[in-house]
């Protein structure tokens, strides 16, 4: 049984399709009380058992992971700053009975180890290393889901507000992470090895608009917002000390993290998927 933390999250929720269209048996598990979002691709539509459960909560973590071999862990929100010791976690997980756990870190605990926003992440890699579990760690940088805070402006105004215009990333579809995600939980071989998860080529904000605009059929404006703007709409959903470290990437990255990986096509034996190909798939979203 393999159990996926954050099942409503961009990844969560594809992995969890991903398994249960595999025939694995799925525990989705999240805080909240209801099934998980069946509209973003998880949930009882695809045969996953729904148990609610927080990392924050020792007890109910263990709970939830009890008869699991394999884990999918991801910690969120305040989970990202503050909670349990991360060997707290792994030892709890590792009572429970599981013996397997990818872990989704980020690129910007390798690439920023100094930096305060990383540092539970980092830690939580660091206890994994020393820890007698089998695992794997995936890095990935930003995600072209992000993109989903578009909708609203382009809906109402047609409009897509971004900072950093024409800093190039090169950012990654959550269904590859997914993927990769689901080869490293149900296959041998990934036992310590840890995967920079990215797309197949940088991509500016101001080429996303002009994407996103070419597969809507229809002009799109975009907007450059302020580091200041910016740094206030970031701090609605994430800590500050994450919010800042965002922006230094976006707006700074450093040359390891505009490299492109290729660990998606050496996993999964394909290419990654490109920003045109994911926003063609999701254009209904944004009319």
């Amino acid at each position: 049984m393999i159990v996926v933390t954050g099942a409503t999250g961009n990844v969560g929720s594809a992995l969890v399709r991903e398994l249960a269209e595999a025939g694995e048996k799925v525990v989705a598990v999240s805080r909240g009380e209801k099934p998980i979002d069946q509209a973003r691709g998880g949930g009882a539509a695809h045969g996953a058992e729904h148990r609610r459960a927080d990392i924050g909560d020792l007890d109910s973590l263990a709970e939830a992971v009890t008869g699991a071999d394999s884990l999918f862990l991801l910690i969120t929100g305040a989970q990202l700053v503050e909670g349990p010791a991360p060997a707290e976690v792994l030892e709890t997980v590792a009572a429970a009975g599981v013996r397997r756990v990818v872990f989704l870190s980020s690129q910007g605990a390798v690439t920023r180890p100094d930096s305060d926003g990383y540092a539970r992440t980092l830690a939580f890699e660091q206890a994994l290393a020393a820890s007698e579990l089998e695992w794997t760690v995936l890095r990935p940088g930003g995600f072209f889901t992000n993109t989903f805070a578009w909708i609203e402006p382009v809906r109402a105004g047609r409009m897509i507000p971004a900072p950093f215009g024409d800093v190039g990333l090169p950012q990654v579809d959550p269904g590859d992470i997914a993927a990769v995600a689901a080869a490293a939980l149900t296959r041998d071989g990934h036992h310590g090895q840890s995967y920079t998860v990215t797309g197949p080529e940088l991509v500016t904000p101001r080429d996303q608009a002009e994407t996103l605009a070419g597969a809507l059929g229809e002009p799109l404006r975009f907007v450059e917002l302020s580091r200041a703007e910016a740094r206030v709409n970031m701090l609605r959903f994430m800590p500050e000390s994450v919010a800042d470290h965002t922006l230094s990437i976006l707006g700074e990255p450093t040359p390891e993290e505009q490299l492109v990986s290729g660990d998606v096509e050496r996993v999964l034996g394909r290419p990654a998927t490109g920003y045109a190909q994911w926003a063609a798939r999701v254009a209904p979203a944004f009319r």
